[in-house]
């Protein structure tokens, strides 16, 4: 028999294995688009993910099924299924699903992408220390308001010409997580700083691409091919060598009774521990974590304050009334403080209105079935992916009057008193919610108003016109880039 005819016999006998096979399982999972063999449904969402679910979810429902590849993910859609599942069933949804990407970026260590003790131990350990640095009180304020100098000092440098607020805000937000992590700041133009900042942000920029989408589904064969998602990788030990040094620098000048830092208190858990067999306090499960934050805490709190300020060049009359209220409760004498956020409601509900708008990260990390479960009358095997679309809680006509539009008035009452609806679930809910949210709110009001007190934010060039709508699609893609202008202020109501 031809070489040929063997290949094509082997190849037909392998597509009839894959459908059926694939036939077999799609029967008992929600309905949704029939697959593709090897590349399942990737190419009719390769581009927008989010766009292409909510647009099945009006087909199929709120609780359907695609294919990434051969691996099968349940989408949720909608604030009431995602309330029943990640907060009413956490225990059934609460485990960290198949992501290829970030689990070769780590190895399987670290926290964002493990299950089991490794997980549980680890969380528990950095939400503890997170919070004995201050995570959520004055301690940690300080901190952000000494950084928050640095960053008024480098825009007031720019003297009022057009620049990127990317670099200064990308900075800004990376101190913070240096000083929680190493216990220092390094200056805005330091060049290893500067190269670690590009190649995460290289890393969440492939995680959205369609290469990347391409990686997730095939990754079995990509792992082994050449090619520029190879580079991904390669970069991400430039960061974890940088950590590995740190730790080292930290191990010579350890003082157990005084630690200065995350990496000081993992160390002595680790010494503590080191005769527990069970413990995760390694030196992988440290470097992991550590970049971890970096990758997960930099980018996000960096895009919103980058978004809300195209929102105040864009509204003019809002970024008016959020100075007339900072103004009015801070004054212009010091800077804004947590404190001041209950005194704040129109700006408080500016911030949250950003948050939801922008909807920066519109699809969460996958979760996993832990056990055989139900969800809205489908059955849900244990080990599948599952993808909580947490765009559509943030757009659910059902929770919001406007969805579509940019509108403050979401959390404010009829009396204009601050409040929360239920559906705001911007960093996810339940067992998975991001472990630094009260951390990314703090950074994200702080630098907010003080810029806004000290600056009028303007755009570069009067031509200058932005449709957030588009823009909120281009920040979700792969990030944006465009100047605005900072004109020093001064305060036009005393306290």
């Amino acid at each position: 028999m031809e070489p040929l005819t063997i290949f094509l016999c082997l190849f037909i006998f392998l597509l009839l294995l894959f459908t059926w096979k694939t036939h077999k399982r799609r029967v008992q999972l929600p309905p949704g688009p029939y697959p593709l063999p090897l590349l399942g449904n990737v190419l009719q969402g390769i581009t927008v993910l989010y766009d292409s679910y909510r647009k099945l979810s009006e087909q199929y429902g709120p609780v359907f099924t695609v294919w990434l590849g051969s691996t099968p993910m349940v989408v949720l859609c909608g604030y009431e299924v995602l309330k029943d599942a990640l907060i009413n069933h956490s225990q059934e949804f609460g485990a960290r699903g198949a992501f290829p990407v970030p689990e070769r970026l780590t190895d399987g260590y670290g926290v964002i992408s493990t299950n089991g003790t490794r997980w549980q131990q680890l969380r528990r350990f950095s939400v503890t220390v997170l919070r004995n640095f201050g995570m959520g009180k004055r301690s940690m304020e300080e901190r952000i308001h000494e950084e928050t100098q640095h960053l008024i000092q480098a825009v007031q440098h720019t003297g009022g010409e057009a620049f990127d607020p990317l670099y200064l805000l990308g900075r800004a937000v990376n101190n913070i997580i240096n000083l929680i992590v190493f216990g220092r700041r390094w200056d805005y133009k330091d060049k290893m700083m500067i190269k670690l900042f590009n190649i995460i942000n290289s890393i969440l920029l492939f995680l959205r691409s369609p290469l990347g989408v391409i990686y997730s589904a095939l990754y079995q064969i990509m792992q082994h091919l050449p090619g520029p998602h190879q580079k991904i990788f390669h970069d991400s030990e430039t960061v974890k060598s940088f950590i590995r040094e740190q730790i080292n620098s930290h191990k010579e000048t350890l003082d157990s009774d005084s630690p200065r830092d995350y990496i000081d208190c993992f160390l002595i858990k680790a010494n503590q521990e080191k005769d527990h067999h069970s413990s995760e306090f390694s030196q992988e499960n440290l470097v992991n974590t550590v970049f971890d934050f970096f990758v997960a805490g930099t980018e996000t709190a960096t895009n919103t304050i980058q978004f809300s300020l195209l929102v105040i060049i864009t509204y003019p009359h809002i970024q008016a009334q959020v100075q007339k209220e900072i103004d009015k409760v801070v004054g212009p004498d010091r800077l804004p403080g947590i404190a001041d956020r209950a005194q704040m409601p129109y700006t408080n509900a500016v911030i949250h209105e950003i948050h939801r708008f922008l909807d920066l990260v519109p699809l969460s990390l996958p979760h996993m079935a832990t056990q055989d479960t139900v969800c809205r009358g489908f059955r849900i095997p244990k080990g599948t992916t599952v993808i909580p679309l947490i765009g559509s809680a943030l757009c659910d006509p059902a929770h919001w009057e406007t969805p579509e539009e940019f509108n403050p008035e979401h959390f404010l009452n009829q009396n204009g008193e601050f409040y929360i609806p239920p559906a705001f679930m911007p960093f996810s809910a339940g067992k998975r919610v991001c472990l630094g949210e009260g951390l990314a709110r703090m950074e994200i009001f702080l630098f907010f108003t003080a810029l806004l007190q000290k600056f009028t934010i303007r755009v570069a060039n009067q031509t200058d016109t932005f449709n957030l709508r588009t823009l909120r699609r281009a920040f979700r893609k792969k990030g944006l880039f465009y100047q605005l202008r900072a004109m020093p202020r001064t305060c036009t109501v005393e306290k």
